[in-house]
């Protein structure tokens, strides 16, 4: 705690910066400007830099997210509901937009370029709360407003996949193993999709990280 350091994550990131905070599941860094809320589950490896190497200044402000008891990831998502922010799940591209809902495997993001996203819990790389003066793209409340999702959630990923049957979704946004198609089924932990050129497709619902819709509004 209060040590510059430097995290190397799953998919070869690697942060560095402030540890501000640490829970049961996740801890906080400070890296000179924002907040980023990083779940334990994918740092590989930690090391204290020193001040030859990185020298960030304890912040000025506290956190925009607060929390009375233990920090846990599912309470830093349950109070970014309703606040924009920044997420990083896949690739090279961050999500801009708002948390709407926490289920038990999963939470619903509404951004305004992808609309509603459902995104896996076990790979939400980070979160960064925006500042208070602070809107995605400069949109205005007209543009964006704050709304709740308008689909019927089921409490797990798995059983809101098979809700989809028969829904274009795209799946994995902005990865290598980004997919779009039709929904057939879900069985044995394998979606059945169905690409453009009627291919069938079955993937693993263990490597799905984020789902958007074709008609998405």
């Amino acid at each position: 705690m209060g040590e510059n350091i430097k995290l190397k994550l799953t998919g070869k990131k690697v942060l560095t910066g402030l540890l501000i905070d640490i829970g049961s599941d996740i801890l906080v860094l400070f890296d000179g400007k924002d907040y980023l809320y990083i779940p334990a589950v994918h740092i590989q490896d930690m090391n204290v830099l020193d001040s030859s190497e990185i020298s960030i200044n304890p912040p000025a402000d506290s956190p925009n997210l607060e929390h009375q008891d233990e920090l846990s990831l599912r309470k830093i998502l349950n109070s970014a509901k309703g606040m924009f922010s920044e997420i990083y799940i896949t690739g090279n591209q961050a999500i801009h937009g708002y948390v709407t809902s926490i289920m038990n495997n999963y939470f619903v993001f509404y951004s305004p370029v992808y609309k509603t996203m459902l995104i896996s819990l076990n790979h939400l790389k980070w979160l960064i709360p925006y500042t208070s003066n602070k809107r995605p793209y400069g949109l205005n409340n007209e543009q964006l407003p704050l709304s709740p999702t308008n689909i019927s959630l089921a409490r797990s990923l798995e059983v809101q996949v098979e809700k989809l049957a028969g829904e274009l979704i795209v799946i994995n946004l902005g990865g290598h193993c980004q997919v779009i198609g039709k929904v057939v089924k879900l069985e044995n932990n394998f979606i059945e999709l169905v690409t453009a050129k009627q291919e069938y497709i079955y993937l693993n619902m263990h490597h799905l990280k984020t789902i958007h819709f074709t008609n998405n509004k």
